[in-house]
């Protein structure tokens, strides 16, 4: 028994010299016999600090926060809660704690009660918010314990969707009152997580004095399914991954392929649509496109996990988002283009702001004018006839995201945000 207490208090003592962080810490009373006597000793033991993450918009299983932050913190020995107001789940999953209730239907207020009194229930140390809403709720935690606000801006906010249902000038009202909504948010955090570059204003620029960090997008390898493709002569699969509505450029992606047939009505193409219509207006734009296209070889698989993802665009040859050019989607970097260049596709995509900045795409395709469908098709046809371009192209995207777009190169600042957080 005796041994086993001194091993118990080694143990401690390396826990704390592996994460350095500070721990709060409660006695354990350890009784035991040597040589006939009764002897007692106290020892330490850690309660590790509690990081919740409060979100409105996003899953509970979303990719950034449960499959990279989430588990990333779990790994450090941290207490991770997920609680999201977009879906519906209450348990544990590897280890991480979820409390989420689809109630995006409900008022403001009903939604903000729901995520405090999750707060006031968990007691987190910090928390990690996606949105204003989990901001502002998160806020009244402060007057009963100490408690970082990490606001991850991962959205342009507020979002032409937000302004849409209003007509004129009723939408550039709202869209001031969301402006402050956003500029308050940022003043009750204590510090930012920005996605992107083109993400920090207006906050960076109006809390200069605030910490902050840039993390994209950037996914881990256990996540990627590689396969990086020869073409076949006289064959090429195109692929189109998201949501099947005009603003995100399926449209201009059918208008491609028409060009495409038309220049080269010799070569056998393959369509690969991954994704749907989340609204009725799409559904119905979506239909009229395939009645006005009627393509030869098309094939429409429905969204898959998070998972398996990479796995379901296997077949494509070259990976396409022409969705259209606007002020937002200037401000917001496409996340999947770092998991095209993962798995080894070329890519065609819109050229945006946003990408330019934090993206070498010259090295493995091409950023286009979305509405320019005959320059495009010429981009493919490029391909097909030099698989010396296209192979290149293959292996430079995954040698891209191995040295530069992989989550290990960005896990660390991660962390640091966190551990700075707990001081």
């Amino acid at each position: 028994m005796k041994e086993a207490g001194r091993l118990a208090l080694n143990k401690v003592q390396l826990t704390i010299n592996k994460i350095k962080v500070e721990f709060s810490t409660f006695f354990a009373l350890v009784i035991f016999v040597e040589n006939s006597e009764i002897r007692f000793s106290l020892i330490f033991r850690m309660k590790m600090p509690k990081i919740l993450f409060l979100t409105t918009a996003h899953r509970h299983d979303d990719d950034r926060i449960f499959y990279h932050q989430a588990k990333a913190l779990k790994k450090e020995g941290y207490q991770i809660k997920i609680s999201s107001l977009s879906s519906e789940f209450q348990g544990t999953v590897d280890g991480i704690e979820i409390e989420s209730y689809a109630v995006l239907e409900k008022s403001i207020a009903e939604k903000r009660k729901i995520l405090e009194d999750i707060c006031d229930a968990y007691m987190p140390d910090v928390v990690i918010c996606s949105e204003p809403l989990a901001v502002i709720s998160a806020k009244k935690i402060k007057r009963k314990k100490k408690v970082s606000i990490i606001y991850d801006i991962t959205e342009w906010y507020p979002s032409m969707r937000m302004i849409e249902p209003f007509p004129f000038p009723l939408n550039i009202i709202h869209a001031v009152k969301f402006f402050l909504i956003q500029l308050y948010a940022g003043f009750v955090s204590t510090n930012y997580i920005f996605g992107e570059e083109t993400k920090k204003f207006p906050l960076a620029y109006f809390f200069p004095f605030k910490k902050s960090v840039i993390l994209p997008y950037y996914p881990d390898d256990i996540y990627i399914h590689q396969n990086i493709k020869t073409l076949k002569p006289g064959e090429i699969t195109l692929c189109y991954t998201g949501q099947f509505s005009e603003e995100k450029g399926i449209g201009n992606f059918f208008s491609v392929i028409d060009s495409l047939r038309k220049k080269r009505p010799e070569l056998k193409i393959s369509i690969l649509l991954i994704g749907g219509s989340r609204k009725e207006k799409d559904e119905r734009y979506f239909s009229e496109l395939l009645k006005k296209y009627q393509f030869e070889n098309l094939r429409i698989e429905k969204p898959t996990s998070f998972e398996t993802f990479t796995e379901a665009y296997a077949d494509a040859d070259i990976c396409f988002d022409l969705r259209t050019l606007n002020y937002e989607n200037h401000h917001c970097l496409p996340i999947k283009i770092f998991y095209y260049a993962a798995s080894g596709k070329p890519v065609i995509y819109t050229d945006l702001k946003a990408t330019r900045q934090h993206i070498e795409v010259s090295k493995f395709g091409y950023l286009v004018d979305p509405e320019n469908s005959d320059s495009i098709s010429d981009l493919i046809i490029n391909y097909v006839e030099d698989p010396k371009l296209y192979s290149e192209h293959t292996h430079n995207a995954r040698k891209e995201y191995e040295t530069k777009y992989n989550w290990n190169r960005i896990r660390n600042s991660f962390l640091n945000v966190v551990r700075k957080s707990l001081k």
